[in-house]
């Protein structure tokens, strides 16, 4: 599940830039960008919450403090201005766009499998995703309860998931 919004228009210099935001403000922001008329990708997981001796389902962002915005640099302004958004993800104060197609793959790749937050990992044994829906991917591979669990991370925001596929889903090289 995800909140997006896509605008009619098209630019040709859009890219993705990573919006982090004020917690627990990530929904809120992407409808506000969404208004705005700025393409927004917001990836939510489903998880069941107890509050009170009660529980309930909620769809949660799979990257927690994020929003993805799809955009021309010039329109900076617009995104940094809404309530919520604390800045755009780069060095020195100069955002820096995702990898071309990062988006896209990931967008593709959560239509095929369940994913959910995990810890960022820095460490460990990094292998590359060769086919599949998810071609073109870096991760790290564990195994739980005979299913392959593929740990992806993305750099830019220091946030990794964990993405659960059958083992005959994509082929893995070192």
């Amino acid at each position: 599940m995800m909140l997006e919004a896509k605008p009619d228009r098209a630019d040709e210099s859009s890219k993705w830039y990573a919006a982090y935001t004020m917690p627990r403000h990530e929904k809120l922001v992407a409808a506000q960008l969404g208004m705005r008329e700025l393409e927004t990708y917001l990836p939510l997981y489903r998880t069941v919450h107890h509050w009170n001796r009660r529980e309930a389902e909620v769809d949660l962002p799979l990257f927690p403090g994020y929003v993805f915005v799809n955009m021309p640099i010039a329109d900076r302004v617009r995104v940094l201005e809404q309530p919520g958004v604390v800045r755009l993800v780069g060095t020195n104060g100069k955002a820096i766009p995702l990898p071309e197609g990062e988006i896209e793959r990931l967008r593709s790749s959560l239509a095929f499998c369940k994913a959910e937050p995990y810890p960022f990992m820095t460490a460990g044994r990094k292998v590359r995703i060769k086919s599949g829906p998810m071609a073109g991917f870096e991760g790290k591979i564990l195994r739980r309860k005979g299913k392959l669990r593929l740990v992806v991370s993305l750099e830019m925001i220091s946030c990794s998931v964990v993405l659960e596929l059958d083992s005959g889903c994509a082929q893995l090289a070192n």
